[in-house]
């Protein structure tokens, strides 16, 4: 693993904290329109969402071609998205997820990135 990503993640931070935080920035968030608060409220899942499915979908060779591919993520990707639906929490399916994969790669049922 390198760190060449985490001026990616950075940034990433820097542009979806802004949405996650207007409700306690904003003090007259309440009065706007019940559409634009749900949407800028899904700002940070919707982002969050965007990259857990690029780096599950796809991999990158030595040659740093990406391709496509369906793995064992897949299944912590679709226990994420059960649980969410059904309890209505990500920090559950975001927990439940990561300690399946772990899980999996504990085993040897998945392969270490």
């Amino acid at each position: 693993m390198t760190a060449d990503l985490v001026p990616l993640a950075l940034l990433m931070g820097l542009a979806t904290y802004p949405f996650r935080a207007i409700p306690l920035l904003l003090p007259g968030f309440e009065r706007l329109p019940a559409r634009v608060r749900v949407y800028l409220r899904l700002v940070g899942p919707s982002v969050l969402a965007a990259l857990a499915a690029v780096n599950t979908m796809v991999v990158v060779d030595a040659a740093r071609r990406p391709s496509f591919q369906i793995g064992p993520e897949w299944i912590a990707v679709g226990l994420c998205i059960l649980v969410v639906a059904l309890r209505k929490s990500l920090l559950i399916g975001l927990l439940l997820a990561a300690g399946s994969i772990a899980l999996l790669r504990a085993v040897g049922a998945a392969p270490l990135p």
